[in-house]
């Protein structure tokens, strides 16, 4: 499907599954793993049996709470369909939208609650739900901690590798009228808000471009393949070529295990944590073993399951994902709610907000201010 083209009823509703999937499947997998994130996999195994974390556990003060990963990634969405928006009135900038919707989550782990004197802010930031502070990293408040922008030029720490960017980065991949490497360049510019080091901006824009291949149909070995060939020209790509080389290579070494995901997970750094999640979800039978594959490591678990749930999301759409974790999931119908608007904007925006007219209702949720 290309901008501007007509939408079937059919893909729009393949889309839809695909992007309720990609987020729900992100959402999941970060519940899955926020409760053995600080452990390793002999603590997990002691926590939750021999065959470690197979199920959701109490975090948090109850089962299926999600962490900071899931909370930017639903701001991140917040910030697209508010681009597509602002773009009638000549102001389309998006990584601007972005680093704005990533200010409005900063404010949710400062304020007690929505302040409804800002009516610019739309309705997601009104989600009490959001205000809870879920373990945000210092890169996260730093990089979010004023106003100034971090670009690909003057990035916000420099030095970060971790996967936090990356794990906010499946909703670009979602914009499958765009073109793979504008993907891969708006996913760069907003990881550089707050990860400014090569391999963690690269990472970002990996990872969403293969979200990208999966959201248009492509295989997953094929998604891979694609980012590949976009990473190939990017200064500073090798370490996550070979990350993602290496997880491919992984998925012919047998049957999968504990070791081999932490091997490709290696220190938890934004590319080990792409190639962990790639092959987990090439080697999981269905979504639930590759979860568990995912989080059952001695690594940034959350982390592993976000980035693993939003790939088996994308590829598979909504109905792979185990019903039982989705009745449990924190904030679920937010998320429903978000998903079905952000594929209402991006295959029927013109309707919603444009020459012909706008809804007043779809700008009280998504202002142009």
């Amino acid at each position: 499907m290309t901008s501007g083209a007509v939408w079937g009823r059919a893909e729009q509703q393949d889309f839809r599954s695909r992007v309720r999937g990609t987020l729900l499947g992100g959402a999941v997998g970060d519940a899955l793993g926020g409760p053995a994130d600080p452990l390793s996999l002999e603590e997990i195994r002691a926590a939750y049996g021999g065959e470690g974390l197979l199920d959701l556990a109490f975090g948090q003060g109850r089962r299926g709470t999600v962490t900071h990963h899931t909370q930017l990634t639903l701001f991140t969405v917040d910030g697209l369909i508010r681009a597509q928006v602002r773009r009638d009135t000549g102001a389309w900038h998006p990584p601007t939208d972005l680093h704005r919707a990533y200010l409005r989550w900063a404010a949710t782990q400062r304020d007690w609650g929505p302040d409804e004197r800002r009516k610019d802010d739309g309705w997601l930031a009104r989600e009490e739900w959001l205000y809870a502070r879920r373990d945000p990293t210092r890169a996260l408040l730093i990089g979010f901690g004023d106003e100034t922008m971090g670009t690909l030029e003057v990035p916000k720490n420099p030095g970060e590798l971790g996967p936090e960017a990356v794990t906010r980065s499946a909703p670009f991949g979602l914009l499958v009228g765009w073109e793979p490497q504008l993907v891969v360049q708006l996913a760069v510019e907003c990881a550089a808000q707050t990860h400014g080091h090569p391999i963690a901006y690269l990472s970002a824009g990996a990872y969403a471009v293969i979200v990208h291949a999966l959201a248009r149909g492509d295989s997953l070995d094929g998604a891979v393949q694609r980012a590949l060939a976009l990473l190939a020209v990017r200064p500073g790509h090798q370490p996550v070529s070979d990350a993602l080389q290496h997880a491919l290579g992984a998925v012919r070494q047998g049957m999968p295990t504990p070791a081999r995901v932490e091997e490709l997970a290696g220190d938890g750094t934004a590319d080990g944590l792409l190639a962990a999640s790639v092959y987990c979800a090439l080697v999981g039978e269905d979504v639930r073993h590759g979860l568990c594959l995912a989080v059952n490591q001695s690594g940034p678990s959350a982390a592993a399951g976000a980035l693993t749930g939003g790939l088996l999301g994308a590829l598979h759409g909504e109905t792979a994902l185990p019903p039982a974790w989705l009745a449990e999931l924190e904030g679920r119908p937010t998320i429903l709610e978000l998903a079905d608007d952000y594929a209402m904007e991006m295959t029927q925006g013109p309707a919603l907000h444009g020459p012909a007219g706008s809804s007043p209702g779809w700008l009280a949720r998504y202002p142009r201010a």
